[in-house]
């Protein structure tokens, strides 16, 4: 008898042993949400949670396990994702990659992934990287790349598929970094500081008449190189005005020059498109109530000073001395913290 209740209660045991579930639990609260609901998403996969007035999240997904983009609508984070999981997210908007914080079964993987994007925030400084000479940069990259190899080894709790696709993109991506920075040094090298600028003479005047850059000399002079189709660009024109007005009446003259050339209009002819373009842009300067001296390359991107500059991609900014030398061929954009210490140095 006592062996037959043993066996019944080892029957009952493993009827309701609980089956591991095929499906991701995510719960969450947002402090100071950005919208009323979060997407979680893949190239394959997408879904859309609903955001309660409260901040708070929750809901269930059936997925092949991955690295997910968890987006709010402003911002995002990677987050891995795998049936059985219960992770629930915590964050504050105001502090977005500083904040957010996994917990739960599974939640060490998104934590993880979590630190290694500070990491990398921190490690690819692209200000830092900048003042670099091009023996100091390779140094620096090295550096990183041994940093960050050790970190992805660290913790061989952690799938995978996270750690294996991480090791696979670190060298392109700090090959591509060192591409962009190379250019950076190379144009340092063309166009060192202090050395005369390149030039412009009578280019159209939003305004009426033309200016030539010699018309500002005595002054710095900060140009912004732009056109109206160029998304980044446009990115820059709240930071720009913000610092046109905490610098007016400095000895500072702020400077926009389109290339705007004909690029996204469509007519007959070259000459009509090009028209066109200056059109479109003389109504942007006016529908964005744009300040500064605001003129239009003659030539868009073949005019000799933009060749001279050696430009190729916009935005670009460019700080000039009074004496009409350069200060730096490649200055920080607007919404650069480097652009009023910059400033702040020259005694602007």
């Amino acid at each position: 008898m006592k062996k037959i209740l043993l066996g019944a209660f080892a029957l009952a045991a493993i009827a309701c042993k609980q089956e591991p579930k095929d499906y991701v639990t995510l719960t969450g609260k947002i402090t100071d949400k950005n919208s009323d609901s979060i997407l979680i998403r893949t190239r394959a996969y997408s879904k859309t949670i609903k955001v309660n007035d409260d901040g708070t999240f929750s809901d269930t997904l059936k997925v092949e396990p991955g690295i997910f983009s968890f987006y709010d609508g402003a911002e995002s984070t990677n987050i891995f994702l795998k049936n059985g999981f219960e992770i629930d997210i915590t964050l504050d908007t105001k502090a977005f990659d500083e904040s957010v914080a996994f917990s739960g079964a599974g939640a060490e993987h998104s934590t993880f992934l979590a630190k290694n994007a500070l990491m990398q925030e921190e490690l690819l400084d692209i200000d830092a990287l900048s003042e670099l000479n091009a023996e100091q940069l390779e140094s620096e990259l090295d550096g990183i790349k041994t940093k960050l190899s050790n970190f992805y080894s660290s913790n061989t709790s952690i799938d995978t598929l996270i750690t294996n696709g991480l090791n696979k993109s670190l060298e392109p991506m700090l090959l591509s970094y060192k591409r962009y920075l190379s250019q950076g040094i190379a144009l340092r090298t063309a166009l060192p500081k202090g050395a005369p600028s390149p030039t412009f003479e009578n280019f159209e005047n939003v305004k009426g008449g033309t200016t030539s850059l010699s018309d500002l000399k005595g002054k710095y002079v900060y140009i912004d190189v732009w056109a109206t189709w160029c998304g980044p660009c446009k990115v820059e024109i709240p930071s720009l005005k913000a610092l046109e007005k905490e610098y007016h009446g400095k000895n500072l003259a702020f400077v926009s020059l389109s290339v705007d050339d004909g690029r996204g209009y469509r007519a007959e002819t070259r000459e009509k498109s090009a028209e066109l373009a200056k059109e479109g842009w003389k109504k942007m300067i006016a529908n964005e109530d744009l300040g500064g001296i605001q003129v239009i390359s003659p030539n868009g991107w073949q005019t000799d000073f933009i060749q001279n500059y050696k430009i190729n991609g916009i935005p670009r900014f460019i700080l000039i001395d009074p004496d009409g030398n350069i200060v730096s061929a490649d200055a920080p954009r607007p919404s650069s913290k480097k652009i009023k210490k910059l400033f702040n140095e020259l005694n602007i």
